[in-house]
């Protein structure tokens, strides 16, 4: 229970996030507004490291693949693509496609084992969800 209350909170927060970012890209530009939340995420991160634990830097470096440490130069990207299609589409067709390519690609990392995550078979029936999941778009822009 508590997975699926802190997924919806995700999601929520994501979409919310999107708007403000969005706004603030309005005022300034892509790259400011991207920027400050990366180092906005840093200073909370690094306060949360501060107070909870302080694991040893080091152990960044023993991370292994190297890949693995890309998470934060794709979280830039993240950013500046939600903004744009927010920007472009509005907040919930943008938050739709995104959800939509979120669980696309989170199934074939699934379905062919990507990324050191453990391999799950073809079921007819997670496709069958990921078809639902397109007619529900679909039917949500149909005027």
């Amino acid at each position: 229970m508590a997975g699926i209350l802190t997924a919806l909170l995700s999601g929520a927060l994501m979409s919310i996030q999107g708007v403000f970012n969005t706004e603030v890209t309005k005022q300034t530009s892509t790259w400011l507004a991207a920027g400050w939340v990366q180092i906005s995420a840093f200073a909370v991160c690094l306060a949360a490291w501060c107070i909870t634990g302080r694991e040893p830097i080091g152990d960044l470096f023993r991370v292994k693949p190297w890949y693995l440490l890309l998470g934060g130069a794709i979280g830039a990207f993240i950013t500046i693509t939600v903004i744009w299609s927010m920007a472009g589409l509005g907040p919930a067709k943008a938050a739709m496609l995104i959800v939509i390519s979120q669980l696309a690609a989170a199934w074939l990392i699934e379905l062919f084992g990507l990324f050191g995550m453990e391999k799950t078979d073809f079921t007819v029936r997670k496709l069958l969800g990921m078809a639902v999941a397109v007619v529900g778009i679909v039917v949500f822009q149909w005027e």
